[in-house]
């Protein structure tokens, strides 16, 4: 089950097909869907819950936390949409397009990728692409 909740004004226009694509992203990593929420936030959210449960005191576009078991995955991801929105002006790309990356990162978290090591990065932006791509292929 995949649920969306909302902490600021944004609102996905259509849940549905975000969650047929969603699927098809734990699919396409060879795990199941267990129960995973996503919270639409300010950045102003997402940082008192960086403080609070990772002890950093940066702004950041999303945080995941990890609750999947034995292939299902499963978990809470936060996304902060002024931060996605300031990336996509910084990155030159479009808003729906960095809403999926961040959306696909969360995900490829939860399915065990990293981003702290150069390498790691470099395969997880590879894999944020691939997903990104999944979304425009209707099913």
């Amino acid at each position: 089950m995949i649920n969306f909740y909302y902490e600021s004004k944004f609102k996905l226009e259509n849940e549905e097909e975000y969650t047929n694509w969603i699927i098809r992203v734990i699919e396409s990593e060879d795990k199941k869907l267990g129960e995973l929420s996503y919270v639409f936030c300010s950045d102003d959210f997402l940082y008192e819950l960086n403080k609070k449960y990772l002890e950093h005191s940066t702004f950041t576009d999303i945080i995941s936390f990890d609750y999947s078991e034995a292939g299902n995955l499963a978990g809470e991801i936060y996304i902060s949409i002024e931060r996605v929105k300031e990336n996509a002006l910084e990155y030159k790309e479009e808003f729906i397009t960095e809403l999926l990356r961040v959306m696909a990162h969360g995900v490829l978290h939860l399915a065990g990728y990293k981003d702290k090591k150069e390498q790691d990065k470099k395969l997880m932006r590879v894999k944020e692409n691939e997903k990104i791509q999944m979304f425009h292929v209707k099913q």
